[in-house]
């Protein structure tokens, strides 16, 4: 019965402004409307990654939670983990509305929101509150405004540390001017040294990951991926949104913005893959991830775990649960005991 409900306000949600529907959508959460039971595991299915062990490795990506008002809705969800923000020092509006915009000929979104969030400390006083057994972690983002983007990242870090599992830099996201200009090899190494200073301040050192464009040349990945062994990070989030708009065919493909969705998914693997050869950091995999079969085909590719965020605009917020059980069928029809044992073992079809 709950999935039946899920699927008629799902059917409505879509009816209405996609921005207005993500509100909705998080208000359902924040009431107790959604899926429930807890996180879908199996002894497949358990993954240990960055010293964190997760129930399963299907997360929520960042941006759909973004300030932490749902967290208690999410706990209570199939995901193995969720990450939170992207979250800036100083409360900022983003960019202006429209700025969300669905593209259902293709399965995709675009969004230019410009890292629209509540600030660090608001949202350090719902962390105080956290449900308690989630793996939870923040996306950590700089402000439009600010004259030292790197300092920001450092910032937010030694303020949410405290309260998180992990923390993912976010230099890649294409709706802040000149923020993927960080990825230089040059700034990121100063970016991440600040970042780590910051992290050894922390009364718990967590993990930190660089979450990468889907748009960098071959020279520029090869160049990121020895930044982020040399800075000693925990892992990499590939992928972030594109600039691409090859093949769209929804009236909106013409809007600024990052694409995501399934357009991303061969463009984002194949990024995973070849840095999966550059670099012995963990990957999680984003991009495109809609079905038990995308999420097997990434894990193949190079990733330990995965996120989803836009296929839940299309299929709802019980489709984590569909994916990890798929998943978990997958893994034994193929004959592996672990996810870990799986990871890579696909690499070659991708590169």
């Amino acid at each position: 019965m709950r999935r039946v409900i899920e699927q008629a306000g799902l059917k409505a949600l879509q009816r209405m402004d996609p921005e207005a529907a993500h509100g909705l959508a998080l208000k359902a959460l924040q009431a107790g409307i959604g899926p429930a039971g807890g996180p879908v595991t199996s002894a497949r299915l358990r993954t240990r990654l960055m010293g964190l062990d997760l129930p399963n490795p299907v997360g929520v990506a960042a941006g759909f939670d973004k300030n932490a008002v749902a967290l208690r809705g999410l706990a209570q969800g199939p995901t193995g983990f969720v990450e939170i923000g992207a979250v800036t020092p100083r409360p900022q509006e983003g960019n202006p509305r429209p700025r969300l915009f669905r593209l259902p000929e293709d399965r995709a979104v675009i969004n230019r929101f410009g890292f629209n969030n509540d600030g660090m400390e608001v949202v350090a006083a719902r962390l105080t509150n956290r449900p308690k057994g989630m793996v939870l972690g923040v996306n950590l983002g700089a402000n439009k405004d600010s004259e030292d983007r790197a300092g920001d990242f450092a910032t937010v870090l030694g303020r949410l540390g405290p309260f998180v599992d992990f923390a993912t830099v976010n230099v890649s996201s294409p709706n802040t001017e000149r923020l993927r200009d960080l990825q230089g090899r040059a700034a990121l190494s100063a970016l991440l040294a600040r970042v780590m200073e910051a992290r050894a301040g922390l009364p718990r050192p967590i993990p930190v990951l660089l979450k990468i464009a889907p748009d960098l040349t071959e020279g520029e990945l090869a160049d990121v991926a020895e930044v982020a062994t040399a800075a000693d990070l925990s892992g990499i989030v590939a992928t972030n949104t594109t600039l691409s708009r090859d093949g769209l065919r929804g009236a909106h493909a013409g809007e600024k913005g990052g694409l995501s969705g399934a357009p991303l998914f061969e463009r984002s693997t194949r990024v995973l893959a070849r840095l999966s050869t550059l670099t012995p950091l963990p990957l999680i995999g984003v991009g495109g991830v809609d079905s038990a079969e995308a999420a097997f085909a990434k894990i193949r590719a190079g990733a330990s775990a995965v996120q989803l965020y836009t296929a839940m605009a299309y299929g709802g917020l019980s489709l984590a649960a569909d994916i990890a059980r798929g998943l978990d069928a997958l893994l034994a029809r193929h004959g592996f005991a672990t996810v870990a044992s799986a990871v890579g073992t696909g690499r070659g079809d991708w590169l």
